[in-house]
């Protein structure tokens, strides 16, 4: 696999100093962007997949092992705060449970039907979407996963980095960013890991612009949860109505700290 094979240009990484070690690391860092770029046509067609489902009712699910599936809770739990939705529109599975997140479990990525089960134990449908994500595209508890879904006619997507990964047979979108071999063999928590976070970023955001969640490109419907969020909402508003900060303000904590009733309340007094 292209993940575990060696990287020849930091085969004397342990004789570098500290910046000789990370300027190999950002060296290779560079390619991964250029990596996911060649990707673009299929993590759109991914993303016109999830937005059909979010129309019709469905949910968005990210299953993984180790850094894949952390990457996925990370992308799910930012999708409340940020664009208002509620929990169960996003989530992110994680071989071995929560506890998984904070402490590795590598065993757990090996069972293929546990990763079915805890999509069932989420109340996954035919009418979602789920995204297994595995760098090598063979992990066992995604596989299994992606398997299961696709039987009862749920969107499948893939996510990995080996252009020969065996659950490119159980994904009706595949997107394999192909990042080349880790800086340090096989710990593909650092270029795999980084190609699917941008990955993931593309999916959630642009399903979230796509179903109205952003006006321009602002976040109308964020939960205003600390001061920096207020003062946002306040900037956001103040752009939006063209009022001034004292009216956004006032709109604001009349509309209960809701963007969106805010800004209705303040264009319907012009």
């Amino acid at each position: 696999m292209i993940t575990e094979s060696v990287n020849p240009g930091s085969l004397d990484i342990d004789q570098k100093d500290s910046l000789g070690i990370v300027q190999i690391m950002n060296q290779n860092d560079q390619q991964v962007a250029l990596a996911v770029q060649k990707v673009l046509p299929e993590i759109a067609q991914a993303v016109d997949l999830i937005v059909e489902a979010f129309h019709k009712g469905g949910h968005l699910f990210y299953i993984g092992a180790g850094t894949s599936g952390r990457l996925g809770i990370v992308d799910a739990a930012e999708c409340p705060p940020t664009y208002g939705v509620e929990p169960e529109q996003v989530q992110g599975i994680i071989a071995g449970g929560d506890d998984a997140v904070f402490r590795a479990k590598e065993f757990a990525e090996d069972d293929p039907l546990q990763g079915w089960l805890d999509l069932q134990a989420r109340g996954f449908t035919a009418k979602d979407v789920v995204v297994g994500l595995a760098t090598s595209g063979r992990t066992p508890y995604t596989c299994g996963a992606l398997k299961e879904a696709r039987k009862i006619g749920a969107v499948t997507i893939a996510v990995f980095c080996n252009p020969d990964g065996r659950i490119r047979e159980l994904a009706d979108v595949s997107i394999v960013p192909v990042v080349g071999p880790e800086v340090v063999t096989g710990s593909t928590r650092l270029k795999a890991g980084t190609a699917q976070k941008m990955v993931l970023n593309m999916l959630s955001t642009a399903s979230m612009i796509r179903t109205g969640r952003v006006i321009g490109n602002l976040l109308v419907d964020m939960k205003i949860s600390c001061g920096k969020l207020q003062q946002r909402a306040v900037a956001l508003l103040m752009r939006l109505a063209d009022v001034s900060s004292e009216e956004a303000q006032k709109a604001l904590e009349e509309s209960g700290g809701v963007i969106r009733g805010a800004l209705q309340k303040l264009q319907k007094g012009k």
